[in-house]
């Protein structure tokens, strides 16, 4: 079995979408984790609605493709339109980061996602999520990624955050 990442964001209906996520994580894979929820500023988009994002760490032997269908048919199922263009408000947008240690072009999927090392709002949850695992091309680890990484004027900050009877997050301290 590989460890899978993927982040998760949304922007409307937040609180409902992210939910809806993370149980259907839990119900299609093994010992699912999830980071801290943050919401952060909106980067390329005109609508100025902020978003909810997280990553979700699990276990899985599906196939990148696999993988990859199965976040899509989640994103449709919730409302996502395939004919959006590429910076307007979701309900839901779930998108593979790795899946173990692959790298490179995977079925039209690039792993690692480049958006690991270039957006705050999945940095910075995966590198709290999974501190001491080791980016697949840099091979550092998450949290030394974070560590020198400069946000800019990327925004993002914790929030409360209850799942499945249960604060997964808070403002102040990691996933309990």
């Amino acid at each position: 079995m590989a460890l899978v990442t993927v982040s998760i964001g949304s922007n409307i209906e937040r609180d409902h979408h992210v939910r809806v996520c993370l149980d259907a994580l839990a119900a299609s894979f093994e010992n699912l984790r999830v980071s801290r929820v943050f919401e952060s500023e909106p980067v390329g988009f005109e609508d100025g609605r902020n978003f909810y994002n997280l990553v979700a760490a699990f276990e899985s032997d599906a196939s990148v493709a696999e993988l990859q269908a199965w976040c899509k048919r989640l994103e449709f199922a919730n409302g996502r339109r395939e004919e959006s263009p590429k910076f307007s408000p979701r309900t839901l947008d779930v998108d593979l980061l790795t899946v173990g240690e692959l790298s490179g072009e995977h079925g039209g999927v690039s792993l690692p996602r480049g958006e690991i090392t270039h957006h705050a709002f999945v940095l910075q949850p995966l590198a709290e999520l999974l501190p001491e695992e080791r980016h697949p091309v840099s091979q550092e680890t998450y949290a030394s990624l974070w560590h020198r990484f400069d946000a800019g004027d990327q925004r993002l900050w914790p929030v409360s955050f209850t799942w499945a009877g249960r604060r997964v997050s808070s403002p102040d301290r990691a996933t309990d």
